[in-house]
């Protein structure tokens, strides 16, 4: 219930209201062009494919912090008071409840308003009971779970990660292998709701998390959402292989003021959140198949909590390039981004598609959704896809398949 998620509630809000414009929406503003290419009349998104509409959606959510969804808003600075105002007591009704909070996994924050319970197994079973009754009192039915919480400390997953009895022997017993994102994720699961996962942390991309998905028939996906630098670096990385221009070099920084960046000032988190930034490059460019253009690639990733700039992030990139005959070049980007207005509409946009993936029956790592993901989930032992532009075409080529199918059953029906 931090600045990415109110940022979300009351951007949403705003929009049914017809008070603002879904901007970075692909499910309110994207367009289904046919397979042969775009052309002018193509349809929305939303007329082609059953998505649930913004009137449909109630939100709900955890937090360690007691504040209402209006005074969340309030305090991260993202959205100005005076567009806060129209929904202010909409916003005031989304009160979080009170969030499974082990301090070891995010270092920088202290929690007020948590649970308590005797073990790790109490508290999913705490969650999964604020599931229900949260899809009762709201009438609601169908739900969907989208992590947006704090970057946790780096993980890999453990012999505790391996099977559903593992894991379930491991909460009984309280073991440290077990992260707060971890317990949201299996209660959601055990809930049969649907889970992606904005965040870096190991959350859902385990053995245990992805066996029990399949068991209950649950799409799931993430990881960590691809809003600004590593959008643009999955979108200019392939260009530059495309014109076999060769990298020597690709420094990355930011710096940002907001909780997250706090959060990040810890190393642990850093290396979760370094490790999702750092993947994308090898993956796009393929050292191996072109050592003399991208063998001795050196990428460098910093991030630096700077309190005055709030959400307002500001990201440099400095990539040293050669082109014919070796020569030289260099290119230079700064991004100056506001880290919630960029993933408010992913968080929308995957809550809709994840709700239409359960509905089309399908369950497992959502491979089709790694167009919003800096490290997105692959089935089996497939390779993972970073470019942005194949992962376009594997969402749309998804939604397409989707659509005739909702068509053929209009048909028969």
């Amino acid at each position: 219930m931090g600045a990415v998620a109110t940022t979300t509630i009351a951007g949403v809000m705003l929009v049914r209201r017809g008070r603002a414009k879904p901007v970075g929406s692909m499910t309110q503003l994207g367009r289904m062009a046919p397979a042969t290419g775009v052309t002018r009349d193509a349809p929305l998104l939303r007329d082609v494919v059953p998505l649930a509409s913004l009137d449909q959606l109630r939100f709900g959510g955890w937090d360690i912090f007691a504040d209402d969804a209006y005074e969340s808003a309030l305090g991260a600075g993202v959205i100005e008071e005076r567009d806060l105002e129209p929904v202010r007591d909409e916003l005031r009704a989304v009160r979080p409840m009170d969030a499974v909070f082990y301090p070891g996994y995010v270092r920088r924050l202290n929690g007020t308003h948590v649970k308590r319970a005797c073990s790790k197994a109490e508290m999913v079973e705490s969650v999964r009971s604020d599931i229900r009754k949260f899809k009762a009192e709201h009438g609601c039915d169908r739900l969907v779970a989208i992590w947006c919480g704090s970057t946790e400390v780096f993980q890999r997953p453990s012999a505790t990660h391996a099977t559903v009895r593992s894991f379930e022997r491991g909460l009984t017993e309280g073991s440290d292998d077990i992260s707060n994102a971890q317990i949201y994720a299996w209660a959601c699961l055990e809930e049969r709701v649907p889970f992606a996962n904005g965040s870096p942390n190991l959350c859902v991309d385990f053995p245990a998390a992805l066996e029990l998905a399949r068991e209950h028939a649950v799409p799931v996906a993430g990881k960590d959402f691809k809003t600004g630098q590593t959008m643009l670096k999955t979108a200019l990385a392939p260009a530059l292989k495309a014109r076999l221009l060769g990298i020597h070099g690709w420094y990355s920084t930011n710096i940002l003021g907001n909780r997250d960046g706090a959060v990040l000032e810890d190393p642990g988190s850093f290396r979760a959140k370094e490790a999702t930034k750092l993947g994308v490059l090898e993956q796009i460019l393929e050292p191996e198949l072109n050592p003399g253009l991208y063998g001795s690639l050196a990428h460098k990733v910093r991030i630096d909590y700077h309190p005055p700039r709030g959400d307002a992030k500001e990201a440099w990139d400095s990539i040293d390039l050669f082109g014919w005959l070796g020569y030289p070049m260099q290119i230079k980007i700064d991004f100056q981004g506001r880290d919630s207005i960029l993933a408010a509409p992913l968080v929308l946009d995957l809550a809709l598609l994840l709700d239409l993936a359960a509905r089309a029956g399908l369950s497992g790592p959502q491979e089709w959704l790694s167009f919003f993901f800096k490290s997105p989930a692959a089935v089996a032992e497939r390779r993972v896809e970073h470019s942005l532009f194949v992962q376009q075409r594997m969402l749309e080529d998804a939604l397409r398949r989707m659509a005739s199918r909702d068509a053929d059953a209009r048909v028969d029906a």
